[in-house]
């Protein structure tokens, strides 16, 4: 392997990591609060692509405006879904919201299916993503150059925003003492609203990043990707955002190696290798803390 190919592929390896990372951050920061794995969390992040698809090619909407609209549109489902699916069974046993959450995700793959067909949907092309650049003798799209950098801005503010204000002091105290942070005043209900604000946001700001190389969205196209960031937060240490991010990025970068080796019919199956393998030596993930479990 050559230098400038082993750079092409660390370059291709990191964008989609970052990706991975980004939608992986919402599964684990649900999970954190609500001791929820939002396995429709993937299909969000389908339903995001649709929505650019919808504003930009359906109604000619300028792909600025069409990207905020695709934001606005794919928090609010997040916040719908929470509502509607998960506040009622959040007293329920933790199976219950559980199921919920796998129906919620066969219902949005449905629902795409009955908006906008089952065949599979052309992404608009966004001019300023997909403008070509060179660097260190590799031409790339400027997508796959700023999705890393995109991912570790979004991931520092992150972390400011959980250390030192008012909101994340509240969502660490939930995480870490649900029925205690009830009882000291936290109003519960708009912490996990913020927290799949801001999944769904991450998700949104994934699925722009994730599709614009790519030539087409489908019905199913959130449910590998998803179970992909799922096993990414898994590997982290669901509940933690810098496992959730190194986590992806692993993912990201065997992925993308694997596939340059020839080998790509492999690359998702070592995915669920690592998961498994990591679930029984180390089920807590790299970064994970062990929890007690309340009797």
């Amino acid at each position: 392997m050559t230098a400038t190919a082993f750079f092409s592929y660390c370059l291709a390896g990191m964008s989609i990591g970052s990706i991975y990372a980004l939608i992986a951050i919402g599964y684990t920061m649900v999970y954190g609060i609500l001791r929820l794995i939002n396995f429709a969390h993937g299909d969000i992040f389908m339903m995001a692509a649709y929505f650019m698809i919808f504003a930009m090619v359906d109604h000619q909407i300028p792909w600025y405006f069409s990207m905020v609209i695709m934001i606005v549109s794919t928090v609010l489902l997040g916040v719908v879904i929470e509502k509607l699916a998960y506040k009622p069974l959040r007293n329920a046993p933790r199976m219950s919201i559980m199921i919920s959450a796998i129906g919620v995700s066969y219902l949005l793959q449905n629902l795409a299916t009955y908006l906008f067909s089952a065949l599979p949907k052309q992404y608009p092309s966004i001019p300023v993503l997909n403008k070509t650049i060179a660097l260190g003798g590799v031409s790339t799209s400027l997508v796959t150059f700023i999705t890393p950098i995109i991912t570790i801005l979004f991931v520092v503010l992150l972390m400011l925003l959980i250390k030192y204000t008012k909101m994340g002091m509240a969502m660490r105290a939930v995480s870490k003492d649900f029925e205690a942070a009830q009882l000291m005043g936290i109003k519960i209900n708009s912490v996990i609203s913020f927290t799949f604000v801001i999944g769904c946001f991450l998700a949104a700001v994934g699925s722009m990043l994730y599709f614009t190389p790519r030539p087409s969205v489908f019905p199913l196209a959130g449910s590998l990707p998803g179970l992909k960031c799922f096993i990414a937060a898994v590997f982290g240490g669901i509940g933690s955002i810098p496992g959730a991010v190194v986590g992806g990025f692993i993912i990201g970068f065997s992925e993308t190696f694997i596939k340059a080796a020839g080998y790509s019919e492999f690359s998702d199956v070592f995915t669920f290798v690592l998961l498994i393998v990591v679930l029984m030596f180390r089920p807590t993930g790299l970064f994970g803390e062990n929890l007690a479990e309340k009797v």
